[in-house]
């Protein structure tokens, strides 16, 4: 998990959201058609943009003074400390609602049977430690194309070690949703939702990132290609022109069509912003972006 949060504190690192004035949200973006206001979905943030220093209870308090109405934890080997992390987040309103587990470290399309072993049971124990907590989704990158590992390898290799781990996943009653993420594997739409279904499985679904296809695509696109499939969502916003990660809504995706496409695929799910933190100003600010975004403004 260490080089996992490495990588993804690297890949997000980009996106330094600047913590102005709440006028600055008024960076909308500018469609044709006129924007849409929905249900709101409930907004989160992973446990790391939160204040470190912070023990706990006072961590998340701070997240629901911000607005916020869940986070994403980090897998625990310590199952009791985990449920009693799950306690204090419940007492202060926020719902633990996801596991991010990753896997860079030892990924399952890695041609080393040590490595993916070692990865197997990492990945076991962020199961049990979800059910453990009352948490019923873990996020896994599946694979990762590179120069030794042909896209096919990685496919059909990262699939049969994903099976390895489904059974002890349906089980528990947790899903497994793969993510989306810069690591040159599942493409497309198309390919994305033919490897979940290839799984069979309900306890298999897609961890979908907003920002990481807007390179080659459009979430929306994506949205209503993957529709079911879908368990959560990852916000985080890109510009084409710039070639770089921008603050939520000051990018080129068309938020409203993406609250639109999620409603017309009946997702009612959690939409974890995936950038750096900040202080409670910031936060706030932040929390009003998501907020703005889950509603189709």
């Amino acid at each position: 998990m260490q080089n996992t949060s490495i990588s993804r504190r690297d890949f997000v690192k980009r996106t330094a959201l600047a913590a102005g004035a709440a006028g600055a949200v008024a960076a909308a973006w500018s469609g044709t058609a006129a924007a849409q206001e929905y249900p709101k979905l409930p907004i989160s943030v992973i446990i790391g943009m939160l204040p470190e220093k912070l023990p706990d209870k006072e961590k998340f308090a701070f997240a629901k003074r911000c607005g916020i109405d869940g986070v994403e934890a980090h897998p625990m080997e310590d199952h009791e400390a985990a449920k009693a992390q799950a306690a204090v987040a419940r007492e202060a309103g926020i719902v633990i609602h996801s596991l991010l587990y990753g896997g860079w470290s030892a990924l399952f399309s890695d041609p080393d049977e040590a490595v993916v072993d070692k990865g197997l049971k990492s990945f076991e124990n962020a199961l049990r430690c979800a059910n453990a907590m009352g948490v019923d989704n873990v996020l896994l990158v599946p694979a990762k194309v590179t120069e030794e590992v042909r896209y096919a390898d990685a496919y059909e290799r990262s699939q049969k070690n994903i099976r390895k781990v489904l059974p002890l996943a349906e089980e528990l009653g947790v899903t497994i949703a793969v993510e989306n993420v810069w690591n040159d594997f599942l493409l497309s739409p198309l390919e994305f939702a033919r490897y979940v279904d290839e799984f069979g499985s309900p306890n298999l679904k897609a961890y979908f990132d907003c920002g990481n296809v807007v390179k080659f695509g459009y979430p929306q696109d994506w949205i209503r290609t993957l529709g079911p499939r879908i368990h959560r969502i990852h916000l985080k916003d890109y510009s084409r022109k710039e070639n770089a990660f921008k603050p939520l809504r000051e990018g080129e995706i068309n938020w409203p069509e993406v609250r639109k496409a999620l409603a017309e695929v009946g997702y009612t799910g959690f939409c974890t912003a995936e950038v750096d933190g900040g202080d409670e100003a910031y936060m706030t600010d932040l929390a009003h972006r998501m907020t703005l975004i889950a509603t189709g403004q």
